[in-house]
């Protein structure tokens, strides 16, 4: 079973509604959820919460101390409750998943994601679950780090909070173990996509010499 969940952001109010901070809004959510309110604790770095489901404990971790040392507090949680990695649930924002779309997965590289590298170092393991949390690409490799620390756009922030309803829909699951059930729930849930848009008919000779052409809604744009 999962014994602890760290959501990874940066901590301030001028980073909260970034895209780096996707980890940090599903947490709280899930506390939210299991009515256990995130606190403070200086001694592992970062807000921090006990639930108990099932009659066992889970810890709500989200680090105070940037992305980029994130391994710090979820390492000084998992060692002092004596948690292995696999009983740890990483929720971070995924730049190869578009905004709506959430992934579980257990171990693996941390494709340079700065927190990740860090839990990697502080754990001394991959082993452990993530919950990827899409907020697309920019692209362009050379714009990454300004897109994570940018607002997503009104449409794609829609689109990230439907699949963290989605996808805490299987919180229970997830708690208890049970990776094959909360997989099929997150990786089943997203909408289906819309179908593009049939193109329109070609015009015929008849139709271009007596009028110039035929205007779709598309060549007005």
């Amino acid at each position: 079973m999962i014994k602890l969940i760290a959501g990874l952001g940066n901590p301030g109010p001028e980073y909260e509604q970034t895209r780096h901070n996707a980890g940090f809004w599903w947490v709280d959510e899930a506390a939210r959820l299991l009515k256990a309110p995130l606190q403070m604790e200086r001694g592992h770095f970062g807000l921090v919460a006990r639930a108990s489901v099932a009659g066992h404990s889970v810890w709500l971790v989200e680090p105070q101390t940037f992305m980029n040392l994130s391994g710090k507090s979820v390492a000084s949680v998992a060692r002092f409750f004596k948690i292995a990695p696999e009983a740890v649930l990483v929720v971070h924002d995924e730049l190869d998943l578009p905004a709506g779309e959430v992934k579980l997965k257990k171990g693996g590289g941390h494709a340079g994601h700065n927190g990740l590298r860090d839990i990697h170092a502080q754990l001394g393991s991959a082993d452990y679950w993530r919950l990827r949390v899409g907020i697309g690409h920019p692209g362009n490799k050379n714009e990454v780090a300004h897109w994570v620390l940018k607002k997503p756009s009104p449409d794609d922030r829609i689109a990230i909070a439907q699949a963290m309803d989605r996808s805490l829909k299987a919180l229970p699951q997830l708690i208890a173990g049970e990776m094959d059930k909360a997989t099929a729930l997150i990786h089943t849930s997203k909408p289906p996509r819309p179908k593009p848009p049939r193109p329109a008919p070609p015009s015929s000779p008849l139709q271009t010499e007596a009028g110039g052409g035929t205007s779709s809604a598309a060549d007005k744009g």
